[in-house]
């Protein structure tokens, strides 16, 4: 394997670990709303089900920590890869059109930041 076959590799591993915690998360949220629906038409109590939907709740905060050190890792892949003086890499995107369905249409949008300066506010008077 060359170098940009092996970081493609790791690269894919990342983006598939990214797209199954963006899929849990969706599951369990999905869960939890299904508890809460199921309730409702059994017409029971909100105390039904409380411990278990509390649980189901927590486990999507522990997703949401796990997105978080994911993201987390994918930063630091970068800053890795960098450093290592392999240059910017593009694996590809992730929920984004690829380089070829471009060339179907106009060139993407090229976005100018222009930085201006802020007058300080005038102070409001009061009659």
């Amino acid at each position: 394997m060359d170098r940009t076959e092996v970081v493609a590799s790791v690269a894919g591993d990342l983006y598939a670990t990214e797209r199954a915690v963006d899929a849990a998360i969706t599951s369990a949220t999905t869960l939890v709303q299904s508890m809460i629906g199921a309730r409702t038409l059994l017409k029971a109590s909100p105390v039904a089900g409380a411990v278990s939907q509390a649980k189901a709740i927590e486990a999507i905060a522990a997703l949401s920590a796990a997105r978080d050190a994911v993201v987390a890792c994918h930063a630091e892949l970068a800053k890795d890869h960098r450093r290592m003086g392999y240059g910017v890499y593009n694996v590809g995107p992730l929920d984004k059109p690829d380089d070829s369905t471009w060339g179907d249409g106009p060139p993407p949008p090229q976005v100018e930041q222009q930085l201006r300066t802020v007058q300080p506010a005038r102070p409001i008077r009061v009659a």
